[in-house]
């Protein structure tokens, strides 16, 4: 197990989110990553943290806020505009906290699903960034139930100010489809399997989300700041199979907006909910790594030596590069 570290800091507004570190050499570069979409931590992204950690880089995730361990309510809110002020907050907490441990010119953002989008949105405000990875990033923000939802959400609004509990949807039905009618494909992938496994072992994991979720989706409109990622470096990465934000979605509408530095990486045979896990997953680390190297400059891995020696980043059949 890497140098890991339980960690805490500060938000603008006063929150205090909760998450772990993975330590590098002195004065490494940084990676500060979370989670998809309700998702804690610990679930999808700590494989991906441990090798990044493995690879030279000290590394940062944490519960976004009213999630998992961080605090924020009510509980299970996702607010898309403060998650992505929350990145901003986790930089400067690297580079006052742990000045001795990150290079402060070299902190990259990372995110996955949903917080790929919250991830380049923040590196499109904040310069800090030196680098920014989009993984299967989210690509459709509407819903199919609109007008229903957000007419439900105006009376839950009305409700909680006549002093009543926030309102719950659950992530998914039984029908494995999201009650909002927000995003497609997760039956095809067991999604719903998925979340009832974390939910099983993972106790600070709660599948619902309140209501006010989706007027608070609804308000936000990522690509929209896509043009403003530029000149940070940006490497997007999709599985090819992946119908819950499609590649040719990915490329078009954020990729291909990019003029800075880019790379496009399609792993055949992944999907959405697997690209970071089981055969292949490796790969992906890899590349991320590379990219980081690249943008970086050379680092050294934990045990000393350079991060690149064996582990392997030249081109493989599994990983294509586009663009």
């Amino acid at each position: 197990m890497p140098n890991k570290q339980d960690i805490e800091f500060k938000t603008v507004d006063g929150l205090t989110l909760r998450g772990w570190l993975f330590a590098g050499p002195p004065r490494a570069p940084a990676v500060i990553m979370t989670p998809g979409f309700n998702l804690t931590k610990d679930m999808i992204i700590f494989e991906a943290g441990q090798f990044l950690n493995a690879a030279g880089f000290t590394v940062m995730g944490y519960d976004p806020r009213c999630v998992g361990k961080s605090d924020g309510t009510p509980r299970n809110d996702i607010q898309p505009f403060k998650n992505i002020e929350d990145y901003h907050d986790a930089l400067t907490y690297l580079k006052t906290h742990q000045r001795d441990l990150v290079d402060p010119d070299k902190i990259a953002y990372w995110g996955y699903s949903f917080s790929g989008a919250i991830a380049l949105c923040a590196a499109a405000l904040d310069k800090r960034a030196k680098a920014v990875i989009g993984c299967s990033t989210l690509t459709t923000w509407e819903f199919s139930k609109w007008k229903q939802v957000l007419a439900k959400a105006m009376k839950d609004r009305e409700s909680q100010l006549a002093g009543n509990q926030a309102m719950y949807l659950p992530l998914l039905t039984e029908a494995s489809e999201n009650p909002a009618g927000f995003g497609k494909g997760y039956g095809k992938e067991d999604v719903l399997g998925i979340i009832r496994r974390h939910a099983s072992i993972e106790p600070s994991f709660v599948p619902r989300t309140t209501l006010q979720t989706y007027y608070n989706m609804a308000a936000f409109r990522p690509m929209a700041l896509m043009p403003f990622v530029n000149p940070t470096p940006a490497l997007i990465m999709t599985g090819e199979l992946d119908e819950i934000s499609p590649p040719e979605l990915q490329r078009k509408l954020i990729y291909d907006v990019f003029q800075g530095p880019k790379e496009f990486v399609e792993i055949p045979g992944k999907a959405h909910m697997d690209i970071l896990t089981g055969d292949g997953s490796v790969e992906v680390f890899e590349k991320q790594t590379e990219f980081l190297n690249k943008v970086f400059g050379q680092v050294k891995r934990v045990d000393g030596t350079n991060a690149l020696n064996g582990v392997g980043v030249t081109a493989s059949k599994s990983v294509e590069v586009k663009g």
